[in-house]
């Protein structure tokens, strides 16, 4: 997926943009990238691989050697940003987050329109922020090029600009991802996530609405265009993207996904399907909190039967190749073996998208001595890729394993019973979790509802996006 952060001062904020960006991290493990402006020495600009090791320590040197009173910085699962762009609209580095499906569409009209080039990554594709720039600068200033890119783009853009004395934000016209404006006496803040600067001492100013713009400077925040309440926040944010404390229209992470743990606990005892267990656990880490609502709501002990071994990889998915993302998954978790042998163990994980490191978890598990190993999902089983954000990378819907059994039970057709196979209570969805158990295999499987999911959020259905459970845009 990806974050940013910026900072606006009356003083020097290169390390607040450091520090900042670096509490995106969670976001992306691809590049990281900073840009400053100083009157003295220009745009200075730095962008580094994270893949092989953090945010933090790629850009100590560049911090010490960056200045000036404005920066911005990026954590990127896709392309190299922070981008300088020149146009008629002047000289301004622009970095963005989410995913634009058109981007070929719309390169080939902007080159029949005259636009002359644009920058091809190694990839073969073109960088989001060129293609951004581009759409921008057929306007005559930045609000209304802005509002254009967002009504051009099919996908979601929300941007930061960074010009010569000023940051732009624009949050995407949906508003599937946040963005908060933070403040102190010497000046302002962005961010994706709420509290990566509360260490640095700024307080929250304002949430930007869908689609608003708003202009930053050390003085103040000045809205460019108003946002509207046609909101389609990401649910995946609560469920496994976010941070713990991070806060999204006034929820936070932690208390969303403790209290769907207590949801599922309760459906649980109301169908008569809690299971005579040990221990209820949590894969670690994002899966934790879920289990413990789980455990507190149902009365079973929680434990913790195995930890995840994180200071060198923090993230399962961080090598590019699956294979190794497979490898490194399964080196991490370290057992304590008097709390798995012989044990009826229930996990509770955030999500089950391809199977294929629950398989190594619930393999290690029995290798180990456990006894039964039951396994509750966070959310609705995914039946559709993320086509917004990028959370499941799969190439093709069919290497989504709840898709996967779905062809296998019933092939083409049982595309047209996607909500039944959902519902437990279908004998379609008795039938998905029984293949699933027995591919996985699970003692019992269970996932959260979509009702329950949006109840534990605790926002209106029609302000989420559910696209991966039910494709609905």
């Amino acid at each position: 997926m990806g974050g940013f952060f910026g900072a606006i001062s009356e003083n020097d904020c290169i390390t607040d943009v450091f520090f900042g960006t670096d509490y995106h991290s969670h976001l992306g493990t691809r590049r990281g990238g900073m840009t400053a402006y100083s009157p003295e020495l220009g745009f200075q600009r730095s962008i580094h691989s994270i893949e092989n090791s953090p945010f933090r320590t790629k850009f100590e040197k560049d911090v010490n050697a960056m200045e000036g009173k404005l920066c911005i910085g990026c954590i990127s699962d896709t392309d190299p940003q922070p981008i300088l762009m020149r146009s008629k609209l002047g000289l301004y580095a622009v970095c963005s987050v989410g995913v634009i499906q058109n981007a070929k569409q719309l390169a080939e009209e902007l080159l029949e329109n005259g636009c002359a080039s644009f920058e091809v990554m190694s990839s073969g594709n073109i960088n989001s922020g060129d293609l951004i720039g581009a759409l921008i600068s057929q306007k005559d200033n930045f609000t209304d090029g802005i509002r254009y890119a967002q009504e051009k783009i099919i996908g979601t853009m929300s941007l930061l600009i960074l010009t010569q004395d000023s940051i732009i934000a624009a949050r995407d016209k949906y508003g599937r991802l946040p963005i908060i404006i933070g403040k102190r006496d010497d000046g302002y803040c962005v961010s994706l996530e709420s509290f990566a600067f509360q260490k640095l001492g700024y307080y929250t100013h304002k949430e930007l609405k869908a689609g608003e713009i708003v202009k930053l400077t050390a003085k103040g925040c000045e809205i460019l265009a108003q946002g509207t309440e046609n909101l389609k926040i990401c649910s995946f944010l609560w469920t496994y993207y976010g941070y713990p404390n991070a806060v999204y229209e006034g929820v936070t992470v932690e208390t969303m996904r403790t209290r769907n743990g207590e949801i599922m606990a309760e459906n649980d005892i109301k169908a008569g399907r809690l299971p005579d267990v040990d221990y209820v656990c949590g894969v670690p880490d994002s899966g934790t909190p879920h289990a413990i609502g789980y455990a507190n709501k149902s009365g079973i002990p929680f434990a913790r039967p195995f930890i995840k071994y994180t200071p060198t990889w923090p993230r399962s998915f961080m090598p590019t190749s699956q294979k190794l993302r497979n490898q490194v998954a399964k080196m991490k978790l370290i057992p304590i073996h008097e709390l798995i042998e012989g044990k009826k163990l229930l996990f509770v994980d955030d999500s089950i998208v391809r199977g294929t490191q629950m398989r190594e978890t619930v393999e290690f598990l029995y290798e180990n001595g456990a006894k039964e190993v039951h396994m509750r999902s966070a959310c609705p089983p995914i039946m559709y890729g993320c086509k917004y954000l990028n959370f499941s990378r799969s190439t093709s819907e069919m290497e989504l394993i709840a898709r996967q059994v779905i062809d296998f039970l019933e092939g083409a057709d049982g595309m047209n019973y996607l909500e039944e196979y959902s519902n437990s209570e279908t004998e379609r969805g008795r039938k998905l979790r029984d293949e699933i158990c027995r591919r996985l295999k699970l003692t019992s499987l269970e996932f959260q509802s979509l009702s329950g999911t949006v109840r534990a959020i605790g926002k209106p259905e029609c302000n989420l996006c559910t696209y991966c459970w039910n494709g609905k845009e």
